[in-house]
């Protein structure tokens, strides 16, 4: 038997019969490059300007509240030691007596009619002045408050 081998002629012409088949009319329009992004464009650039300074505003902010709510926890941390807490309470107790002290001086069994007392650079001096108490307080820059107490009106 004859076998027929296949040309490359025939092989040509059936691909491009294949090709016009299958290929059907073309359609095209004209490319146009256009930039996406609006700092390029121009178009709604104003809005992006503004969206972009928003966002490193906020980025900014949050870093900034980021490290002062550390720097309180620090500060709460270094203020709740037990020596820091130990201080707090002796500090207190001290400064009741104090007061208890110059309240005994001017109220006591024996009350003085003038005195003075220095305090971590303030001056609180007293005088009473028949029924009257002045207390005139100077704080370490110079500034200076009076307080009048009616001795009278004291009754228990």
């Amino acid at each position: 038997m004859y076998a027929m081998k296949p040309n490359w002629l025939s092989i040509v012409l059936i691909f491009l019969i294949f090709m016009i088949v299958l290929s059907g009319p073309a359609f095209s329009d004209e490319m146009r490059f256009k930039f996406k992004s609006p700092s390029f464009s121009g178009q709604a650039t104003s809005s992006h300007y503004l969206t972009i300074e928003n966002q490193t505003f906020n980025r900014k902010q949050a870093i900034k509240e980021e490290i002062k709510a550390y720097k309180d926890e620090l500060e709460r941390d270094a203020q709740n030691t037990t020596l820091a807490r130990f201080i707090r309470n002796l500090e207190s107790r001290i400064y009741a007596q104090l007061s208890r002290q110059l309240v005994d001086n001017l109220f006591g069994e024996t009350p003085q009619t003038s005195g003075v007392l220095e305090l971590e650079g303030n001056t609180i001096e007293y005088e009473t002045e028949g029924d009257t108490i002045t207390l005139t307080i100077t704080d370490a820059d110079g500034g200076t408050t009076t307080i009048t107490v009616p001795i009278g009106s004291f009754t228990f």
